[in-house]
């Protein structure tokens, strides 16, 4: 199926229904808690059924589920809730894509080894940054540009 896709990419035969926008080709990586083989075949039976998916790959040890294909990553997750299941986006990173992967609230026990939490989700960008600083290093506060230095 893979070469009939790559051969079909060239055609130029466009269907007339507007509606029919081919979604891009992307990585859904979900955390699933998954006990047996029977949850395992039960979640890839699931999303491979899925309209748009390519392939589905499961690791029961990292109690990771990932989906590549034309999906919105949004439906396969409500999609893999459905199955009564606890899931969530893949929240870990491989450690060596961090600067400073050892900052306090990176690091998770429940992580697969050699991963971390996504910094993104450990630390979530305050509301106004600047307002901070600014408090800072003011007339008023002589003192605490001191303190800091």
């Amino acid at each position: 199926m893979g070469a009939f896709d790559y051969i079909s990419s060239f055609c130029s035969y466009t269907h007339s229904n507007a509606k029919t926008k081919r979604k891009p080709l992307q990585t859904v990586e979900i955390k699933v808690k998954m006990d047996c083989d029977g949850c395992e075949r039960r979640l890839r039976n699931v999303v491979r059924r899925m309209k748009g998916v390519k392939t589905v790959e499961v690791n029961r040890k990292q109690s990771r589920l990932t989906v590549n294909g034309h999906v919105d990553p949004n439906k396969v997750l409500k999609r893999v809730k459905s199955t009564g299941k606890k899931a969530e986006f893949w929240p870990y990173i491989p450690q060596h894509m961090v600067y400073y992967p050892f900052a306090p609230g990176m690091y998770d026990k429940r992580a697969p080894a050699g991963h971390i939490r996504n910094p993104t989700q450990a630390f979530p960008a305050a509301n106004t940054p600047g307002e901070n600083y600014v408090s800072l290093f003011s007339d008023d506060n002589v003192q605490a540009a001191c303190s800091i230095m």
